[in-house]
């Protein structure tokens, strides 16, 4: 069997005209995330998480874009974006539910499954799809370090512990009145 290969050395990245690092993002690094880290590459996952942030996903042009401002390797950017399940190439809904389907959030009495399939029902879409009208993306990630409280969600950068199905599908109604800017 052979290996499939892709024409990665030559592939042309999508642009856009204006860029996704903007000067004004930029500035906000320089001043409050760089001078946290011994080195430009540790501000590498906030830089991703506000991208991300702003666009609900990170394109291969904001990758390279924030390679460029931390003078490190386009592929160091992709092996992160590409390793942490949080970051996404994909656009993904304005509301992103993650079910921690970790072993503890599966053995609890409300299981991470109940919880997934709950979602599945009520959203109309499977894990890592997003619902038609863009509100939604269903995610199941491998641990959100919540143990104690589990099962949980996250829904954006919310936290929901203890969940129970009751309480799955009131956050669901709840978020269906979150705005593209992330508020109610």
């Amino acid at each position: 069997m052979a290996w499939p290969t892709k024409p990665s050395a030559t592939m042309q990245v999508p642009r856009r005209a204006e860029p996704y690092a903007t000067a004004q993002m930029k500035a906000r690094w320089t001043a409050d995330v760089l001078p946290k880290y011994a080195t430009r590459l540790g501000a590498l996952m906030p830089i991703l998480h506000d991208i991300q942030h702003a666009y609900r996903h990170i394109p291969y042009q904001a990758q390279l874009e924030i390679a460029e401002f931390l003078g490190i390797s386009p592929s160091d950017v992709l092996d992160t974006v590409s390793f942490y399940d949080e970051y996404t190439i994909e656009q993904r809904g304005v509301v992103t539910i993650g079910v921690c389907h970790s072993i503890a959030c599966e053995q609890c009495a409300c299981s991470s499954t109940k919880l997934l399939d709950c979602a599945r029902e009520r959203l109309g879409i499977g894990v890592g799809e997003t619902t038609d009208d863009g509100q939604f993306t269903l995610i199941a990630m491998d641990c959100l370090g919540s143990c104690d409280t589990a099962p949980v969600a996250l829904f954006n950068e919310t936290l929901h512990e203890s969940l129970t199905v009751e309480k799955l599908e009131s956050l669901i109604v709840d978020a269906r009145h979150v705005s593209p800017g992330g508020q109610h």
